[in-house]
């Protein structure tokens, strides 16, 4: 057994070819340099997080784009980072314009209620994530690769080697359990 770890380059070209494992490579390697770059641009965990999963939703889904002659995968990834969370940054920056436009003072009865209503959805999402955590491995595989890659269930079995009807049932699985654990912690369910 060798201790050589594939390169960057490598397993780029590995996740264009629809290999989850190297994503997951990829992800080990750069996720907490690229939530630390993330939070020094937005200073909120809660957007860092979803910065850094947005850029490997992207690197899974725009990996065939990646050119090492124009550059290392390093600076591709954390220039897709960086691009997303200046975006975010200029998006808070657009809303309290917009909110102070429709003749709402800023410091009012809105500031307050969207701090707290703020506060409860990341705190909603702090739980379903550490419930999707107590699921087991093959049914938090499936949720992941649906709900946070975008894939549909045809894709999750061509790229686990898995059967469809398998996914469907870890998908059903994982979704009921995810919906009792939820339930025990007392989070509502939308719409």
């Amino acid at each position: 057994m060798s201790d050589i770890q594939p390169r960057d380059e490598e397993l780029v070209l590995r996740v264009g070819g629809g290999d989850s494992r190297a994503l997951e490579m990829l992800y080990e390697r750069y996720a907490s340099a690229l939530l630390g770059l993330a939070m020094k641009v937005l200073g909120d965990r809660a957007s860092a997080e979803e910065v850094v999963q947005d850029t490997f939703w992207r690197v899974w889904r725009y990996a065939s784009a990646f050119r090492a002659q124009r550059g290392s995968f390093a600076n591709w990834l954390f220039g897709i980072a960086r691009n997303l969370a200046i975006d975010e940054l200029r998006r808070r920056r657009i809303r309290p314009q917009l909110v102070q436009a429709e003749g709402s003072p800023l410091g009012g009865v809105e500031g307050p209620t969207d701090l707290a209503e703020e506060a409860w959805l990341r705190e909603r999402r702090e739980r379903i994530l550490r419930a999707l955590e107590r699921l087991p491995e093959a049914q938090r595989r499936v949720l992941e690769l649906a709900y946070f890659q975008g894939l549909t269930r045809q894709e999750i079995a061509e790229s686990t080697g898995e059967p469809l009807g398998t996914v469907h049932t870890r998908a059903r699985l994982g979704l009921n359990k995810l919906r009792e654990l939820l339930r025990s912690q007392h989070v509502q369910e939308t719409g």
